[in-house]
């Protein structure tokens, strides 16, 4: 069943089924949608993820391999660039839908966390190369769309509320409104408004609410812009001032100087993983290792890219009555292929972003939204220093607002099915909670399966289902089957 059937012919030629090339070729009248919203969603999901470019390379530049090698942040941030551009644009050009994609925030911390004390960087993105191709395999056999297919309707639209979740609990503690440490799951600040930047974060939630409730077109955008001004402001009104509220870095000064706004992006970092040939690499990881953390890169890659696709797939109504998007398999491909790209120039695995649904809070529904998404990026690579520019305050209200919108289809979730409905619980809550969508997809996947058992009812569980329980039970188990393994 294709995309919902689009409203007659009005004046403004909104729902018409004939246009040009362009609208034929992006569906772009059939979908309901204009150029200009397309491109407005585009920009949208470019300042909601740019943040990316700020965070990718912190986490991968602070990092260090078994070498004790660090990459360079101003390298990193032009890599980071590039493959979201590349990989948005042919997303959109492959998919005609509006997904956009960028370094994936949880799998950059495996990368650089987990793997990178474990060999050199070289090694670390090859084995992210080897991963994409693997990956690219499963969705040409059909494999990762038959998992896509298998799992119940009701579980996906909880998948969809949880990711909701998971951008709003990154929109909260980006913005720093939200703190989060060992010593507590989190708490407002430091008690209150202690800081400007958190009074900034909350007059630019006040004015996004503000501008959506009023229906105001390009609301999302306009609440960052809106907000980075504020926060440019408040920087400008506190400079030579001893005040009690501290001005953290996150808050952006107006540029000085030509350097300030404009550097040539330095792409050295693109290959790197073949420095050291093709023979002998891993071969002090040791194969089972190895297996496991190809195993761990491929779980949380498979389920966070399916997660979002659903996510943004249902707030953009796209899906038919199954909750299933027509042409998933380009849509995994291109994925797959970022993981590629991401590997290949040094910045780790790039996936489809949850964010996209900035875009399509603001209306877009076809490819050309990542198209402007990704050509923005391109810009970034050049303009790289005033990519900062919009603070974590200022970009995280929109998380918010999308997290709202993206739990709006909860009530057609059957809760008085307990397969269904504890299943979708624990898909709801574990993504914020646990700060993964992999791990809430793969709670909601064991437990609805297990209460299907249960119930005796195992005939209507799907075999795929039982294979990926299993596959989950075996991930949430690495650590005693490392001990095992020695």
């Amino acid at each position: 069943m294709n995309a919902p059937t689009p409203p007659p012919s009005d004046v403004s030629g909104r729902g018409r089924t004939a246009g040009g090339p362009l609208d034929r070729f992006f569906h772009i009248s059939e979908r309901g949608s204009t150029l200009g919203t397309e491109i407005r969603g585009g920009l949208a999901t470019f300042f909601a993820m740019a943040y990316i470019l700020v965070l990718n390379p912190l986490i991968l530049g602070e990092a260090t391999d078994i070498t004790g090698a660090q990459l360079d942040i101003p390298q990193l941030v032009a890599v980071t660039a590039l493959v979201a551009a590349i990989s948005s644009i042919l997303m959109g050009f492959v998919s005609r839908y509006p997904f956009a994609l960028a370094a994936g925030m949880g799998l950059n911390a495996v990368v650089a966390y987990a793997i990178a004390p474990m060999m050199t960087w070289a090694d670390v993105f090859l084995l992210l190369i080897l991963e994409g191709i693997i990956l690219t395999i499963l969705v040409l056999t059909g494999f990762r769309t038959a998992v896509f297919a298998a799992i119940p309707a009701g579980l996906k639209i909880a998948i969809g509320v949880g990711v909701g979740l998971f951008l709003t609990i990154i929109g909260f503690v980006n913005s720093g409104f939200v703190q989060v440490d060992e010593a507590t799951l989190g708490q407002l600040g430091n008690g209150g408004l202690t800081s400007m930047p958190l009074l900034v974060f909350v007059l630019g939630l006040a004015i996004t609410i503000g501008l959506y409730v009023r229906r105001v077109p390009g609301a999302m955008l306009l609440g960052i812009v809106i907000a980075t001004l504020i926060a440019i402001g408040v920087q400008a009104l506190a400079a030579g001032r001893d005040l009690a509220w501290q001005l953290p870095a996150s808050v952006p000064e107006l540029p000085t100087s030509a350097g300030d706004v404009v550097a040539w992006p330095d792409f050295s970092l693109i290959g790197l993983f073949l420095e050291g040939g093709f023979t002998g690499r891993w071969a002090d990881v040791g194969i089972a290792t190895l297996v496991m953390l190809l195993f761990t890169l491929m779980l949380a890659d498979f389920f966070d890219t399916m997660g979002t696709m659903v996510g943004v797939a249902h707030q953009a109504d796209l899906v038919d009555e199954e909750g299933n998007l027509p042409k998933t398999r380009e849509v995994l491909t291109m994925d797959a292929f970022g993981t590629i790209f991401g590997g290949a120039a040094s910045a780790s695995i790039a996936t489809v972003y949850a964010e996209s649904a900035a875009g399509v809070a603001e209306g877009a529904r076809t490819g050309i939204a990542p198209i402007v998404t990704g050509l923005m990026m391109f810009i970034a690579t050049l303009f790289s220093p005033l990519v900062t520019i919009v603070p974590f305050e200022a970009a995280t209200p929109v998380l918010i607002m999308v997290g709202f919108m993206m739990m709006t289809p909860i009530g057609k979730i059957d809760f008085s099915d307990p397969a269904i409905g504890l299943g979708s619980f624990f898909a709801i809550v574990m993504m914020p909670f646990t700060y993964s969508i992999a791990n809430g997809i793969g709670f909601a996947l064991i437990v609805y399966t297990f209460v299907r058992l249960v119930q005796g009812r195992w005939r209507q569980i799907h075999p795929l289902m039982w294979i990926i329980s299993l596959v989950f039970l075996i991930h949430f188990a690495e650590h005693p089957i490392y001990l095992m393994i020695g």
